[in-house]
């Protein structure tokens, strides 16, 4: 059986890197609440909450290509550290707005006496992912429990 898209959805789940290193963990809050088919998570992991019964659970593994996508080294750049108001630091998430008055954000890859590098792919990008994933409540259209 399979959830159909428009169910509301509530999961717990936990991600690790293929290290074995936790990334994310819904476990110390509440549950990741999400409608199947409106393109709110990874749709690889949609798929997953979709074949679950309420109460079960599954491990998946997500490649990059299927989650966010390869680290590109050319959405990196090398800025004059003399530009940040604030003495960098390695890890830091700069906010920069961009064209048309978008927003960006760029982590902060490497610093030096002059130069500070931006990472502009998202952190996860280039990494597998795994998940797992328990399904805790699914409701229908009418909030009734399936």
């Amino acid at each position: 059986m399979s959830l159909p898209s428009g169910v509301k959805v509530k999961v717990h789940y936990t991600g690790t890197l293929d290290d074995g290193s936790q990334f994310d963990c819904s476990r110390d809050r509440e549950p990741l609440e999400f409608t199947l088919g409106a393109n709110e998570v990874l749709p690889g992991f949609e798929h997953a909450v979709a074949q679950l019964e309420i109460g079960s659970s599954t491990i998946i593994t997500l490649p990059a290509e299927e989650s966010y996508g390869p680290h590109h080294a050319e959405a990196t750049q090398t800025v004059p550290a003399s530009a940040f108001l604030e003495p960098p630091q390695v890890g830091a998430i700069a906010h920069f707005v961009g064209p048309d008055d978008q927003p960006l954000a760029a982590t902060i890859s490497a610093v030096d006496d002059e130069l500070v590098t931006l990472d502009f792919n998202h952190p996860l990008a280039g990494q597998n992912l795994t998940f797992s994933i328990e399904l805790v409540e699914a409701t229908g259209h009418s909030d009734t429990t399936l």
